[in-house]
């Protein structure tokens, strides 16, 4: 479903992805971990385009991505949840969610896709006209995962989705990760969350200082003895 090979990356003259290789299939959960620093979220954005592309390729069913905008890889499908959750904290739930269908081609769903977000997350249903902005840290991470399946997401990316929620927020929002997959939503994440991202993972990449050192299955990971020391505490 996407392809990365020999992705290169900098930031003026800071390098922070070298010749990275990365593939995700259709129906996976894959995820991307490391420490903070790692390159990880950068490796979302030249996906999403939401930087000037770099060298190497990318590919998306047969699209290259590096040659369109931001707007046009939305087009194919590919929706991204950004870090730090950036919801419209002076809009209600509702409103939020509407503006997560706000490309043309998904407003004909945005009954059914609400309806869906409501099911996932019934605290979003309760709270439905409460604004963004007075919600808990957990409750906004909610909405911006369900802003982003407003856009029908064929390829959803998720960056840092458990960043500073409690540990039982945590656990909500890995299982519910688990759900939208099951429902044939194919995912991307980045995460810190190391154990619960490997665990739920179909395949997963380790990156350190922007390249790839590791790669398998989310259980071979998981035992890996390097994994182990740098990550789990083991």
């Amino acid at each position: 479903m996407l392809r990365i090979e020999k992705l290169s990356f900098s930031y003026g003259d800071l390098r922070v992805l070298w010749e990275v290789d990365l593939e995700v299939r259709q129906g996976e959960i894959v995820t991307v971990v490391g420490a903070n620093g790692a390159g990880k979220s950068t490796v979302l954005r030249n996906v999403s385009r939401l930087v000037r592309p770099g060298a190497g390729s990318i590919d998306f069913e047969g699209h290259d991505l590096r040659r369109l905008e931001s707007h046009e890889v939305v087009g194919l499908g590919i929706v991204q949840v950004p870090e730090g959750r950036r919801i419209f904290p002076e809009m209600t739930v509702v409103e939020n969610l509407r503006m997560g269908s706000y490309a043309k081609s998904t407003r004909k769903d945005r009954e059914r896709n609400m309806e869906r977000c409501f099911a996932l997350f019934p605290r979003l249903k309760e709270r439905h006209r409460q604004l963004g902005g007075t919600m808990s840290g957990g409750e906004q991470q909610m909405l911006a995962i369900a802003r982003g399946l407003m856009a029908n997401p064929r390829l959803l990316l998720l960056d840092e989705p458990s960043l500073g929620l409690s540990p039982l927020f945590v656990k909500n929002i890995f299982e519910i990760i688990q759900e939208i997959n099951r429902q044939g939503t194919t995912i991307l994440l980045v995460e810190q969350n190391v154990y619960q991202s490997l665990r739920i993972a179909r395949r997963a990449y380790v990156l350190e200082t922007g390249r790839v050192v590791l790669s398998g299955t989310g259980q071979e990971l998981l035992v890996n003895e390097h994994v182990k020391k740098a990550f789990l505490g083991a």
